[in-house]
């Protein structure tokens, strides 16, 4: 299946989607973390946290973290699950960089290791990992449907997904003010603060065209997974999504 997203690239019409994201990282990756953490107000990191607690009853000892940017989750899992091995995967090194040079600083260089993947071809072997991740980066995936059954494949049975993505809200009136946050805000700050203004203009469109809710429910449960829940974080500023394989 196409979905909306998909056909939304960072730069132009023109090549491949992946290729134009792995470039538009590599280009914010100097300012990611201060923009991050600027356009959600701090409440990505409580966020997180939520994520990374729906796992702790399974005590996963081998996680990756898909579209792992600069480590933030990475470090985080870590920290709190105690994994024996940790991940991070991503198409941009220019991001990865700025992990690695965070995740020695936090002294967990034996514990996190990073690997450029592109996620809807991963070069791990079937049934190599007990958790995988994704925060804030499947929307960027070239092709979702494939993207999501490769982590399956990687998965081992009676493994646990994760995913973390922000979505539109549906009530009024946060439905409206995210509307005009994103349309307004979201470019404006990423002007000032970025190198990278299409960057900003890119992230936004791609959070409204991903399909959200039941539609995702149902493209994760067709790439392999089962009891499928969905929570709504923040009025539906966020969407956490947990699966089993």
């Amino acid at each position: 299946m196409n979905y909306a997203q998909e056909n939304i690239k960072p730069y132009n019409q023109e090549g491949e989607k992946s290729v134009q994201v792995e470039q538009m990282f590599d280009n914010i990756a100097p300012d990611y973390d201060k923009l991050n953490h600027t356009l959600s107000m701090g409440i990505d990191k409580n966020w997180r946290r939520k994520a990374i607690n729906w796992l702790r009853p399974f005590a996963p000892k081998r996680i990756m973290d898909v579209a792992t940017g600069t480590g933030d989750f990475a470090i985080l899992a870590a920290r709190t699950l105690q994994p024996d091995q940790l991940i991070g995967t991503d198409i941009s090194e220019g991001m990865m960089d700025i992990g690695r040079k965070k995740v020695e600083k936090a002294g967990l260089s034996g514990k996190i290791s990073f690997a450029r993947e592109d996620c809807t071809s991963l070069s791990f072997a079937d049934c190599q990992f007990d958790a995988i991740t994704v925060a804030f980066g499947i929307r960027n995936f070239a092709n979702l449907d494939q993207g999501l059954s490769e982590m399956c494949r990687v998965l081992t049975s009676g493994g646990h997904l994760v995913i973390l993505e922000l979505t539109t809200p549906e009530k009024f009136p946060m439905r409206q003010m995210f509307a005009i946050y994103s349309k307004l805000i979201i470019p404006t700050l990423g002007k000032l603060l970025s190198k990278d203004n299409k960057a900003y203009h890119y992230l936004p469109q791609t959070i409204k065209a991903f399909p959200q809710g039941e539609v995702m429910k149902k493209a994760i449960i067709k790439a392999g997974f089962n009891r499928v829940e969905i929570k709504s974080l923040t009025f539906g500023i966020c969407t956490l999504y947990t699966a089993t394989k």
